[in-house]
């Protein structure tokens, strides 16, 4: 009943987080877009920054973006918050409910760190509150006032968390966690710096005094950075469902790569919406091709181990039946799944050369399976088993 009601929660949550992240990514997407598209003429006014049309959905927009602030607060001044909010706390639930709740299944690998549950879920809390504190000191710091060595040193923040979390957790929840890191920098930026900052500008509005440009200035800057995170942290926070990312020896350089792919494609797409020459700005595709590549160079498929002597049958269903089964079969008795994983279910030869491709995937190129290798499936056992799926 606890697995059943688990699964209800889990997809409820993702359902949930899925919607609001979507509202979050889009808004972040859109104002950023229109920030860059602003334009002054003669005729625009001291106190504006500068003036965008748009179109879309058969309609015609006009926007100003003051240099400061208006002389006077609007009455139906729209605030941007609730999407950051939502996604970020429906990210910690669904992190409770799949995560902390089955910490041994996915957070934990022995051969990575023994830990017990409870010191699983504590390093998870305290890391990610870490990150975060972190990389506000940096951003206040003299570095803040940079943008390259600002950049660069963010960069090795989230390396050294993603080096870290692979040397505590195992490999999904390592992984998971890099993305989790990324997130919490984020949600925390608006609920810490944007939101309070512009709620400061306001309140000088209504005091009659001048607002304090810097208070922007620095707002900007925290939301030019989430917008810069958020085609790597998409990617990680999906990574679960590929092994090949998650479960590498070095999958901590991934998380890296993934950074120097997913940055500069950002880049990219904003100076493009600025309206940059491409001459100016292919370096940036040109930087995320590069890193894309050594990404596929790092987890090009390894030639298979040799085995002496054939494999028979019987012995792998006896390692199936030993290593796999308590989750993959009708009735899984894993205390984490009323139902097989993916709908997989491994009793009989007939039922692995089904879904061989998996098993290959999931638990000879990589150590995916068993979750958190509770059983102890050992890399003798995965050769044995990748060499008598090659047999067949």
């Amino acid at each position: 009943m606890l697995a059943y009601a688990a699964d209800w929660m889990n997809i409820l949550t993702r359902w949930f987080h899925l919607i609001v992240g979507i509202g979050w990514i889009g808004t972040s997407f859109f104002f950023i877009a229109l920030d860059v598209s602003f334009r002054k003429d003669p005729k625009t006014p001291s106190d504006v920054y500068g003036t965008a049309w748009l179109v879309h959905g058969g309609g015609f927009y006009h926007v100003d973006k003051y240099v400061v602030a208006p002389e006077r607060l609007p009455e139906d001044l729209k605030w941007y918050k609730w999407d950051a909010y939502l996604t970020f706390v429906s990210g910690i639930v669904l992190m409770a409910v799949q995560y902390w709740l089955n910490a041994r299944a996915y957070m934990i690998d022995p051969k990575v760190l023994p830990l017990e549950p409870w010191q699983a879920i504590a390093l998870s809390i305290g890391m990610l509150t870490a990150g975060w504190f972190t990389y506000d000191a940096i951003c206040r710091s003299a570095l803040g006032r940079t943008t390259l060595p600002l950049a660069a040193v963010v960069f090795a923040l989230i390396v050294g968390a993603a080096f870290v979390f692979t040397h505590v957790f195992s490999g999904r929840g390592a992984f998971l966690h890099v993305g989790a890191f990324v997130g919490t920098i984020m949600a925390a930026n608006v609920f810490r710096v944007i939101i309070p900052n512009q709620r400061k500008m306001v309140g000088q509005l209504m005091a009659g005094e001048t607002p304090d440009g810097r208070l922007g200035a620095v707002a900007k800057q925290r939301s030019v950075h989430n917008t810069y995170l958020t085609l790597p942290v998409l990617l990680m926070m999906v990574s679960n469902h590929y092994p090949i990312l998650s479960n590498h020896p070095q999958s901590w350089l991934l998380a890296a790569l993934i950074l120097v792919v997913g940055g500069p494609i950002r880049h990219f797409i904003v100076r493009h919406e600025a309206g940059d020459p491409l001459a100016k700005i292919l370096w940036a595709p040109g930087v995320a091709a590069v890193g894309l590549i050594a990404a596929l160079i790092l987890t090009a498929p390894k030639a298979a181990t040799v085995v002496d002597g054939s494999v028979t049958d019987a012995e792998i269903v006896a390692l199936t039946a030993k290593h796999c089964t308590m989750c993959h079969s009708p009735k899984p008795t894993h205390e984490a799944f009323s139902e097989p994983p993916k709908g997989v279910t491994l009793r009989s030869v007939e039922e692995i050369l089904r879904f061989a491709p998996l098993v290959k995937t999931q638990a000879v190129d990589t150590d995916a399976m068993p979750l958190g290798n509770e059983t102890g499936f050992t890399p003798e056992d995965r050769a044995r088993l990748g060499a008598w799926l090659a047999a067949h």
